[in-house]
């Protein structure tokens, strides 16, 4: 009995290794594919009316949802016009069918969750949502055709719900999977603008946060992974590149190269190394670390101007001569949505460049309190709709519990703490501040001044006399 038992153990340890061994070979971490993400658990939870979609959802992860399923109907009547405009219309269905069946495959893979629907059923969720967003684009873009009763034109409560919607990092379909659909549906040649134009004639209308590059300005289709990547290719494309090092990103790199297997002394140097570049990029106070920019209130009071520039990003900020320029931020509506969901496709993207975490990091040293939004908005650097009070926390809860392996405002904190630090400037900004903020002030100073070169003339007229 006891070597049956002995026997009955070896059995199910050799079943558990073999299931084991299938699982990890058929569940790989990560396809090199993914870039379509549901949102981290710790970002959630911060605001996650910021992440789900109001009334559209567009891809598998919120397909078939109680709340989403009224628009549904709106997307079968785009999708069928569409189709009525095709010169064979007979056909047009299954040709746009079978051209992304042709992808399935690659395009099940951009999502990081498995997707619990048949290869057909997510065909089919990919054409209906595809061709309601190519179609959406070509209806805003020439202005037909628009039915009197299409309620996305008619209703007002449909453009907050697109602005949120198709911005949702987790509510998208790859960009390869639009791409074969535009080229499938686009029959008039009067129509001449490319996916990215229509893509960027839409989101120029209803983004003032979206500064878009020069029209001749070119970006691959092939580079596009989905619309936010779009979004930041456009707004990154015109910011020059930093020239700071990436000590964590180098690490991360050289350690997944080693073998996988690495020896004691391996761990232990690997270990130091993480923890020299770790310092090293966080040392707030070193001059080579990361350096935290005073707020607002605090640059004011040693002497620096803020100056509001047009850029053709809002991540352009300078620093020259004491005036910090910053180009002008619209905080409406949509502005929370976008920036958390491009923030959580940069945390999410594998060796993604952090330049929206960046610029959440560097607003938010920028305001500490509602004086210091009252500074950016005197100075038109901030367009708030909201309640001053209300800015605060939104500035400063915008990248909690994020990490920003490069930040790109490194060698522009250096720059502005250094100015910070010579007295000259500070005492000038004081002498301004306390004496010369009004005109009435200025006139008294300078009588005061006047009164002083009198007494000190009559005081050595009356020496020598």
């Amino acid at each position: 009995m006891a070597v049956n038992g002995a026997d009955s153990v070896a059995i199910d340890i050799e079943g558990l290794a073999s299931s084991i061994e299938n699982k990890a070979s058929k569940d790989p971490f990560m396809s090199p594919n993914c870039c379509i993400f549901k949102t981290p658990t710790v970002l959630y939870r911060l605001n996650e009316k910021a992440y789900v979609p109001d009334a559209f959802s567009i891809g598998p992860f919120h397909h078939g949802q109680p709340n989403l399923i009224d628009t549904e109907k709106i997307k079968i009547k785009y999708l069928h016009g569409l189709i009525s405009r095709s010169p064979s219309p007979e056909t047009i269905l299954s040709d746009l069918f079978n051209s992304i069946k042709e992808v399935q495959t690659e395009a099940r893979e951009c999502y990081s969750k498995p997707i619990d629907y048949s290869p057909d059923e997510f065909v089919k969720i990919l054409v209906i949502d595809g061709c309601f967003i190519i179609e959406l684009f070509r209806k805003l873009a020439y202005g037909k055709p628009i039915e009197d009763n299409d309620p996305i034109f008619t209703m007002s409560c449909m453009h907050e719900f697109l602005c949120h919607d198709l911005i949702l990092l987790e509510n998208q379909v790859p960009w390869m999977v639009l791409e074969r659909l535009f080229n499938k549906t686009n029959y008039n040649p009067d129509h001449d603008m490319s996916l990215i134009q229509l893509a960027r004639s839409f989101f120029e209308f209803i983004f003032s946060i979206i500064r878009l590059p020069p029209e001749d300005h070119i970006i691959k289709d092939k580079d596009i992974k989905h619309i936010p990547d779009l979004i930041i290719k456009w707004m990154v494309s015109s910011t020059e590149q930093s020239e700071q090092s990436q000590p964590m990103l180098s690490v991360r790199r050289e350690i997944w190269k080693r073998p996988t297997m690495p020896s004691a002394a391996s761990h232990v140097g690997i270990g130091a190394q993480f923890r020299r570049a770790k310092s090293k990029m966080f040392s707030y106070g070193g001059e080579e670390g990361w350096q935290h920019m005073p707020c607002a209130t605090s640059l004011v009071e040693a002497g620096i101007k803020f100056r509001r520039v047009e850029s053709k990003s809002i991540l352009d900020i300078k620093f020259k001569d004491g005036v910090l320029e910053i180009p002008p931020l619209p905080i409406e509506e949509a502005t929370e949505t976008v920036f958390r969901n491009l923030i959580s496709f940069e945390q999410c993207y594998p060796d993604c460049e952090a330049r929206f975490t960046s610029y959440a990091v560097l607003i938010d040293n920028l305001i500490n309190t509602a004086k210091d939004v009252d500074i950016l908005c005197e100075n038109k650097i901030i367009d708030n709709w909201l309640n001053p009070q209300d800015a605060v926390p939104f500035f400063n809860k915008l990248y909690h519990n994020t990490f920003c392996p490069k930040y790109y405002y490194q060698s522009l904190s250096r720059e502005v703490n250094r100015y910070c630090q010579r007295r000259w400037p500070s005492w000038r900004a004081a002498l301004v501040r306390n004496y010369f903020h009004t005109p009435w002030a200025i006139f008294s100073a300078m009588a005061a001044v006047i009164l002083l070169i009198l007494s000190l003339l009559q005081t050595v007229y009356s020496m020598k006399k």
